[in-house]
This record gives C-alpha cells, sequence and structure tokens, in this order.
C-alpha cells in the first residue's frame, strides 16, 4: 500500500499458509497428500479420544510447533487437562505419521533440495528449532532418488498452489517404516517466511545447493515487490 517492496510472499499466501486447515484443503485439491485431520474444541478433546491414537493436536494457526502436542498410545493424561489453553477454542487434530522428518526450500518456484531433520529426542519442537545442538540436519537428505525428486516437486507445486513467491520452506512427513509397501510423503505446512539464523534450514540448504547466505540474501532483495 505504501509502495514499498518487501521480500517473501504475499499477505493473501502467507495468510493462507499461516491456517492449517485452509491451505491444507488446497494442498489436497491440488493432489498433494495430506494427513488424515479433523477440527476439535478444547472440551470435545478433554471428553476423550476424537481420533484414533497416535495423533497430533495443533493450534490452527501458529508457527515454530507452538502448542503441538503428540498424544501416543501410551499416554496416561489428557491433553490440556492440566493446563490452560491460550490458541483459540478450535484446534487441529491430525493423524500422526510415522518416519522421517524432511523440508525443501523453493526459491523463485524452483526447489533448492531437501534437508532430513533428526531431533535428539522427541519431536522437531520449539526449543529444537532454536537450540543449537539439539537436532542434526542431514542435506542432502538421504532417501531414494524417486522420493528426493517427489518431494521436489511436491514443495514447487505447494510455493505454486499458494501463489508463494521469494524463498518459502515446505515440511514433510517421509513413511518409510512398512517395508512391505512403498514410501509415501505427507505435506504438513508451507512456511512463506522462513528463518535465516544461523540454525536455519532454509539457508543451509541453499548452501548445499551452491548458493552461499550472501548470495541467497541478495536474491532474496532482488525479488522484492509490492505485489499483493
Amino acid at each position: 500500500m505504501m509502495g514499498v517492496p518487501y521480500t517473501h510472499s504475499g499477505r493473501l499466501a502467507s495468510a493462507i499458509a499461516m491456517d492449517k486447515p485452509t491451505s491444507k484443503r488446497l494442498f489436497e485439491k491440488a493432489g498433494i497428500p495430506i494427513a488424515k485431520s479433523i477440527l476439535a474444541n478444547r472440551d470435545e478433546v478433554l471428553a476423550g479420544d476424537v481420533m484414533e491414537r497416535p495423533y497430533v493436536i495443533k493450534p490452527g494457526n501458529e508457527g515454530s510447533s507452538v502448542g503441538v502436542r503428540i498424544v501416543t498410545k501410551d499416554d496416561d493424561e489428557r491433553p490440556f487437562e492440566h493446563e490452560e489453553w491460550s490458541y483459540g477454542d478450535i484446534v487441529m487434530v491430525e493423524k500422526f505419521i510415522a518416519g522421517r522428518e524432511l523440508t525443501v526450500a523453493v526459491l523463485d518456484g524452483e526447489p533448492l533440495g531437501v534437508l532430513e531433520i533428526k531431533p535428539n529426542q522427541g519431536f522437531y519442537d520449539y526449543t529444537a528449532k532454536y537450540t543449537e545442538g539439539k537436532a542434526e540436519h542431514v542435506v542432502p537428505a538421504e532417501i531414494p532418488e524417486k522420493d528426493y525428486q517427489e518431494a521436489l516437486r511436491l514443495a514447487a507445486l505447494a510455493h505454486k498452489v499458494l501463489g508463494c513467491k521469494g524463498l518459502t520452506r515446505a515440511d514433510f512427513r517421509y513413511d518409510d517404516t512398512n517395508p512391505d509397501k512403498p514410501a509415501k510423503l505427507y505435506i504438513l505446512e508451507i512456511n512463506t517466511q522462513p528463518g535465516m539464523t544461523s540454525l536455519s534450514l532454509a539457508p543451509e540448504i541453499a548452501a548445499n545447493a551452491g548458493m552461499s547466505y550472501n548470495e541467497l540474501v541478495q536474491k532474496l532483495i532482488e525479488s522484492a515487490s509490492c505485489e499483493i
């Protein structure tokens, strides 16, 4: 509105990407595999399992894994039972996908590479994301070439479906746990404002693709626009 160019995706693409239920509907419509999910309120979750365990409870529109809960078959305590929930009345309950955590950086519509995240314990939560030594990053991800290429394709498609621009990072679960079935990718979400810190994933993927941090920043600056 002020005529000042800015980097990354516009406000509409970013708003849709931040709202997980909305972005998942668009991904599914485009043929990108998603995990089964439903919307539930706090009282429904407290009353009992709204989905067969294991499942994941997520705020509908938070980032950095804030508020995420994984409910396993061995959990005795119900989510929210002894805590205050401050992320809105409605949450997304999503089937837990076993396997590995992958992420793909996309720059101006072109995928740069696939990275695997290996948390030292638990899952890739807020602490693991922003504390050095809490997670190992393997880039390029050590998965079969056909699955690697499929992750690149799906990430680029997700970027296009939401109308993103500049740099994005798409997060996937990669279920290769059943030796009798082909491995499968499920998109979790797309980040339209990926981090640029020393622990961030997108710059690390870009570096593996031969692009230095300064070169990545230069690309972002050059692609800045006033696009809505």
